[in-house]
């Protein structure tokens, strides 16, 4: 099937498995282990969509913790329903929060959190449906290929 997936990379990725799962509600779909008990590759599943979690393997494949805190990108979750339930389940999991919900000019509702390794989480739900001449108006930008 045609689509994108992240790979992202943990000290400790048994860890995150369980943390991935109790904050955010993902469901372990794959793991592989080597002969000591090693994660070789792991997939969590969330609706339709699913995430690679590994170990650190290379000195370009690393956690945010092993490199000062630094991300070089931001992974996005799309929610239906409840997004101030998911918000309050990821804080209890222990979530760092970055922002807590607001609703955005182009009409979803969005936080953004770290986990326990450094990694940026940012997660949506559509509250409101804007055109892009409304969300233009509220942000100032000259938006192209709005949908």
């Amino acid at each position: 099937m045609a689509g994108f997936r992240s790979a992202l990379f943990y000290q400790d990725p048994k860890a995150a498995l369980k943390w991935l799962e109790e904050a955010f509600g993902f469901e372990l779909s794959m793991l592989l282990e080597d002969a000591e008990g090693n994660v070789a590759h792991s997939q969590m599943t969330f609706g339709d969509d699913y995430v690679m979690i590994g170990q650190e393997w290379s000195d370009d494949h690393k956690s945010p913790r092993s490199v000062g805190g630094k991300n070089t990108q931001t992974v996005s979750i799309q929610i239906d329903t409840d997004i101030e339930a998911h918000f309050a389940r990821a804080k209890a999991a222990g979530a760092v929060i970055d922002a807590e919900p607001a609703t955005q000019f182009y009409g979803d509702r969005t936080y953004r959190c770290r986990d326990p390794e450094g990694h940026i989480w940012s997660v949506s739900q559509t509250v409101a449906v804007v055109s892009r001449e409304e969300a233009e108006a509220a942000s100032g930008l000259k938006i192209t290929g709005w949908i």
